[in-house]
């Protein structure tokens, strides 16, 4: 720390600063919503004075301050690289995320984040408020300024970094919420709750996690006299006659429940634990008077758990959903309650060494530590659909992960089968997976109620989302030790100014690009288009095996069984069998997808499930692919013993065409099951070596083409003449050329072009 009368410069890590005015010279140390670990090693720095400007260096920036007031002539700091902030600029860098999607229809403004093209963002945090010695809360003195400043240039992925080892490092999320969530504002009873699980189940639809909204509690039936039932924490017996009973059959069915809460209105009589609360805040139960919410008094907050939530945890509820709408003021000056309810929540959901869970909205950086977002009620509309995936990305900036939205949207809007498709589509590429529905009886997202076509894409879409449960735990252990599951591409590739101009284009974990369609399909190709630009290097559709050479712009058209996700080349996919969908358990079957067209390694990551996030009990298999060699290693599993199955089995599979020979497995030949572009080996037991030379890619450009041009809604001479010219044999250029003469329709065109420039041969 370097201290004047009424400074205080602080340099936390060689990219961040905290630059403090204080005007009656004190300072705060105690921890704020935002800034938690402030006590980090310090980076070797330089600091000088000369003619009364301070001068501090460390290898990535340099801090000059005159000593006076904050002032845009007397701060600024500065990269080697150029980059330049000066005290009053904008400091929200490239974005970070907003508290809400409540009644949004398309874009919305985002607030501030970490990493910023100039290579300087500043989080301005005078305004938190502050946590006490003993687990309270204070709110700040006035007349304080309060800066972060993240000065890391282009490194946008050590940027985030250092706000965790700030502000604090997200949780390991259970295993089960990364799953699908079924969610439907709508008054089940709960016979009918249960049969809609059985017919998911019969339908072979699977889900991990049951989230009841408000109808749980006393809504109708609360006398008039105490207002409106938005606030309840007693079940509706009408509806749910014996709620042990209810969830405990949930439970069976291997899944997780969560209870939908609106706590602002308090306590009232009519509740079930109102004598026991009130008595616990000195109100005589007898009195009827209402216990007001207020999370900033002690004595209420232990009768809100203690009496509350906790009786009804041991029912069997899992965890809560809470769904603060009332604004950001509390009896305490500067204290959101927001804040307040996911601190405590997700505290005392860790209580007795269990892992935390909480679910609840934004309340502003630093709310990262707090598990699950509830983005809010979106409203059903393509603009919404088309904002959704640069809205996720974008929290990244802000540390933000598990942003949960309302897949398929909540209310508004008007019923498009196609825009139900693709927005569960992107929800298998979205942190959480929830279907949700506002209390609109014709607003519904069970499968089976819509027709042929989509009913069978959102049925694979929400299958594949628990195959893909390997790879996020894993990915889930990765965000929790510094890196989001999804990132702009920008966090992949900071120095290439294409990555800053595809908003809607995200990393997916280290292994996976993808472009979602959240556009209407076009009328004549009967395929959405999505502009994309693939990083360096060769990628490989995961589902319709394409195989594209990258470092380029391109737009990728697909109809509504597919959207755009693409494999790197060494890329490792790991997934739960087929037949192996229960989230909740670490799978007897795997399978791993491999893109054989460079090296690759990946570390899968299991764990028990137990423990509080900090102590988990992991076990760890390191599978590698050596393309050179033709050589796919699968490890041991090392660490804890009794966190992966006993037995397992895998079948490897290899996004190219057969061998000419066969692979071998622990030297002895085995059989290949072949498919279109693709081919498996099955392997058993708990490590194993494959050696196996892929076939290059075959040409399925003609066959591609084929089934483009038998869709498309047009001339059949238009057709037949475009696929002469494909089938011509000359060079692709001149193909090109000879189809753009044709005058085809722009789209039919795009769609016939990226196949034919997919991959040089």
């Amino acid at each position: 720390m370097l201290r004047g009368d009424r400074w205080r410069v602080s340099v936390l890590a060689d990219g961040l600063l905290r630059l403090e005015w204080s005007d009656d010279g004190e300072f705060e140390d105690r921890p704020s919503t935002f800034a938690v670990h402030r006590d980090l090693d310090p980076p070797p720095f330089a600091a000088t004075t000369d003619d009364g400007v301070l001068e501090v260096r460390t290898d990535r920036c340099t801090l000059r301050y005159d000593g006076a007031p904050f002032s845009a002539s007397g701060l600024t700091v500065t990269t080697p690289s150029g980059g330049r902030w000066r005290f009053g600029q904008p400091g929200g860098g490239l974005g970070g995320t907003a508290r809400t999607l409540d009644e949004v229809d398309g874009r919305t403004e985002l607030g501030g984040g970490v990493v910023a093209r100039t290579g300087v963002a500043v989080v301005d945090d005078s305004a938190s408020f502050l946590f006490d010695d003993a687990g309270g809360i204070a709110a700040r003195r006035p007349g304080r300024r309060d800066l972060y400043v993240f000065a890391y240039g282009s490194d946008h992925a050590a940027a985030v970094r250092a706000l965790y080892e700030l502000s604090g490092h997200p949780p390991v999320l259970p295993r089960w919420a990364l799953g699908n969530w079924w969610s439907r504002y709508h008054p089940y009873t709960a016979g009918e709750y249960l049969e809609l699980f059985d017919r998911f189940d019969a339908e072979g639809l699977p889900f991990s996690v049951a989230v009841i909204d408000m109808d749980w509690h006393r809504v109708g039936s609360v006398p008039a006299r105490y207002g409106t039932g938005w606030t309840g924490y007693s079940w509706e017996r009408s509806l749910v006659p014996d709620p042990p009973a209810f969830l405990a059959e949930l439970h069976r069915r291997n899944l997780r429940t969560t209870l939908n809460l609106h706590p602002a209105d308090g306590v009232r009589a009519f509740e079930d634990a109102y004598p026991e609360v009130a008595r616990a805040v000195g109100i005589d139960p007898d009195s009827g008077r209402t216990v007001e919410f207020d999370l900033t008094d002690e004595t209420f907050r232990d009768a809100y758990f203690r009496h509350l939530h906790h009786p009804l945890e041991d029912e069997g509820v899992d965890f809560w959903w809470i769904d603060w709408q009332q604004g950001t003021t509390s009896r305490m000056a500067g204290v959101d309650p927001l804040w307040l309810l996911n601190h405590y929540h997700f505290l005392d959901s860790g209580r007795d060494g269990r892992r935390p869970m909480a679910f609840s909205r934004y309340a502003g950086p630093g709310s990262h530590r707090y598990g699950v977002g509830f983005s809010g009620d979106t409203v059903v509309t393509w603009d919404s659909l088309d904002f959704q995936p640069e809205f996720t990305a974008t929290a990244a900036n802000i540390g933000y992960g598990w942003w949960s939205h309302d897949i398929g949207g909540h209310l508004r809007g008007r019923r498009d089968d196609e825009l139900a498709t693709r927005w569960v589509q992107l929800g298998v590429f979205s942190p959480i997976l929830r279907l949700h529905s506002s209390n609109n009886p014709f607003i519904r997202k069970e499968p089976w109620l819509f027709p042929g076509e989509a009913r069978q894409a959102m049925g694979e879409a929400l299958r594949l989302r628990h195959r893909l449960v390997p790879y996020l735990h894993t990915m889930n252990h990765r965000a929790a030790a510094g890196t989001p599951l999804v990132r702009p591409m920008y966090h992949v590739l900071p120095d290439r100014a294409e990555a800053y101009e595809v908003p809607n284009q995200f990393a997916f974990g280290s292994e996976l690009v993808v472009a979602p369609a959240t556009s209407r399909r076009d009328p004549t190709t009967l395929r959405s288009a999505t502009r994309a630009w693939l990083p360096p290097g060769t990628w490989t559709d995961l589902f319709t095996g394409t195989v594209y050479d990258g470092d380029r712009w391109l737009e990728l058209h697909r109809g509504l069984d597919t959207i755009p996700v693409l494999l790197r080349a060494g890329g490792i996919l790991p997934l739960a069998g087929p037949d192996d969908l229960d989230a909740t358990r670490n799978p007897d079957h795997l399978e791993l997808l491999v893109s054989p067209w460079a090296d690759g390694t990946f570390t899968l990551v299991e764990d028990d499930g137990k423990g509080d996030g900090t102590a988990l009990v992991t076990a760890t298999t390191t599978l590698s692919w050596d393309a050179t060699a033709g050589v796919l290693r699968i490890g041991p599993a090392e660490g804890a013993d009794g966190v992966v199955p006993a037995t397992r089995t895998w079948t490897v599979t290899f996004l190219a065409d057969a061998p000419t020979e066969a692979p071998l497995v622990d030297g002895v030949p085995v059989e290949v099951v072949a498919g279109d572009g693709r081919f498996s080996v099955r392997v058993a037991g708990a490590a194993a070596t494959v050696q196996v030379r892929p076939a290059e890619p075959a040409d399925r450009t003609a066959a591609a083409v084929e089934r483009i041009l038998g869709d498309a809604q047009c001339e059949y001479a238009v057709k037949l003449a475009a696929w002469e010219v494909v089938g011509s044999g000359r060079s692709v250029a001149a193909r090109l050329a000879e189809l753009h003469a044709l005058h085809l329709p722009p789209a039919l065109y795009g769609a016939v072009a990226e196949q034919l420039t997919a991959r040089e041969t």
